[in-house]
């Protein structure tokens, strides 16, 4: 009987945690709620702004609306209100360069500007309790160190993600546009159901994320 009465109870415990985070996380954006397994689109964290749903170094975003002018266009203008950092993969051999390390599609947004400190948070539904492999689509110039919360507990620690800075490049600035795909920094065990995942930057910055992938 005591067995189960504290089963029960961390069960009520782990539920009542987990409804606190979900709460206190801001709303998915446009309620659009991203699925494990598969991609978590770094760029559609959750509506609530600086302190809830992200902390960023300042509340300018250095790329939509100003990397990328105002011009009405949706990727020009994409969140450009919020203090995430956000641009898209452009062509003319910037993030189509030759120093890739694994092919890129153009147009597609991501998060750039990363410091240490700064984190953003994911409404996520897991469809199945298991066993999951994380993978990251980023650039990184210079290693850098990124760790994962869930339900607002750490559960990666410092993970390394590896440099993209190519000697061979001579166009100093393209160097945070080497594009790689890390396939599995890590493994992890998640519970089925709705989740907060919250991406922080631990060391160096100077990352691009693009999506976070569970297998």
């Amino acid at each position: 009987m005591k067995t189960g009465f504290i089963t029960l109870l961390l069960i009520s415990l782990f539920a009542c945690s987990s409804t606190r985070q979900l709460a206190n996380a801001g709303k998915p954006y446009q309620n659009k709620i991203q699925y494990i397994p598969g991609r978590i689109e770094c760029e559609y964290y959750n509506e609530g702004g600086e302190g809830i749903a992200y902390h960023d170094s300042d509340s300018i975003n250095n790329g939509s609306g100003k990397l990328n002018p105002a011009n009405g266009t949706f990727l020009n203008e994409f969140r450009m209100n919020e203090g995430v950092d956000i641009s898209y993969t452009k062509a003319h051999d910037i993030d189509n360069n030759p120093y890739n390390k694994v092919p890129r599609d153009l147009d597609k947004l991501y998060v750039g500007w990363t410091k240490p400190g700064e984190w953003i948070k994911y409404t996520v539904k897991v469809d199945q309790t298991g066993d999951y492999t994380v993978g990251l689509m980023y650039t990184a110039n210079g290693d850098g160190l990124i760790s994962l919360d869930w339900d607002g507990k750490d559960i990666t620690g410092p993970l390394k993600v590896t440099s993209t800075h190519d000697n061979r490049d001579t166009v100093a600035w393209r160097q945070w546009h080497h594009w790689n795909k890390a396939d599995s920094l890590t493994k992890i065990h998640l519970q089925k159901g709705l989740h907060v995942l919250t991406l922080h930057v631990v060391g160096n910055g100077n990352m691009n994320f693009d999506y976070l992938e569970f297998k």
